[in-house]
């Protein structure tokens, strides 16, 4: 298997995905694609090689196995190609959901597409950091509709 090869095509897809959410106007057909060939690919590229990998059907000549019990077991894991890309396609499919749900629910809320572009930009880059500054922005815009959801 051409690990870097995979990676790159899994950084290109992720790529396109965001450039789409964040620059075209969020026409349905276009969201369902983000969705679907989107975080649908990723997910399904990552379930291939993980399956892949662990049953043995792909071989590892770096070797590393699957502990994730202990930091030594994660970063020896993270130490291979294999397992650096299974690990950052993870990420991208992830992030790129909580994006979509992001640009979702900001549109829904009314929130300017101007706000959405920088947290969705952090959300692409650290994932984790553009998701809490979407719900420390988000709380306000519920109320300000009169709902919480």
């Amino acid at each position: 298997m051409d690990w870097d090869a995979l990676f790159s095509m899994v950084n290109g897809l992720a790529l396109i995905a965001w450039v789409l959410l964040i620059f075209l106007p969020r026409w349905p057909a276009l969201l369902s694609g983000v969705l679907y060939l989107g975080v649908g690919l990723l997910c399904l590229i990552y379930a291939a090689s993980l399956i892949g990998l662990l049953s043995g059907l792909i071989p590892n000549p770096e070797g590393g196995g699957a502990d994730f019990t202990t930091i030594e077991g994660v970063q020896a894991i993270f130490a291979t190609k294999a397992g650096t890309t299974i690990g950052w396609t993870h990420y991208l499919a992830f992030d790129l959901f909580v994006g979509l749900w992001i640009a979702r629910d900001g549109d829904a809320k009314k929130v300017s597409r101007f706000i959405q572009a920088p947290i969705l930009l952090a959300t692409f880059m650290a994932g984790p950091l553009g998701l809490l500054v979407w719900l420390g922005l988000r709380e306000p815009a519920a109320r300000k509709q009169g709902r919480f959801r």
